[in-house]
């Protein structure tokens, strides 16, 4: 039900923001934003019963919850890089976002280093 009354707000900020593209472009896009930042809040929210049952997942991995901590990190890079590239492209600043994934891409490489880390080593045992 919660995916119904986020699918109307979008679609009736895009016809508002059509209504002001034509007169106000600036206004239209204040309106995009604004749509974008309550359904991101949104999401936010419904985020914290995942992490509730991630953390409870912790509880029962032992040694590999802090496995966890990384994947959790890495989720929430590409929610942000991904949330913040859209908004550039909305805003006709489609270099800067391209910039913004790169960047994302990166950091989520450079995070799970120590699980590719840690896979290469458990292989290595397995072989010797």
């Amino acid at each position: 039900m919660n995916m119904i009354k986020i699918g109307i707000l979008g679609i009736v900020g895009v016809l508002i923001g059509i209504q002001f593209k034509s007169h106000r472009q600036e206004y239209s896009l204040y309106i995009g934003f604004a749509v974008c930042i309550v359904i991101f809040s949104y999401g936010v929210q419904c985020m914290e019963s995942v992490l509730e049952t991630v953390f409870e997942m912790k509880n029962l991995l032992g040694e590999g919850a802090s496995y966890i901590g990384v994947l959790i990190k890495i989720i929430g890079i590409t929610y942000i890089c991904e949330f913040c590239a859209s908004i550039c492209k909305e805003a006709g600043f489609a270099a800067i976002a391209g910039q913004i994934e790169i960047a994302g891409k990166l950091s989520v490489l450079v995070s799970g280093m120590p699980i590719l880390v840690a896979l290469i080593e458990t292989m290595q045992g397995f072989l010797q």
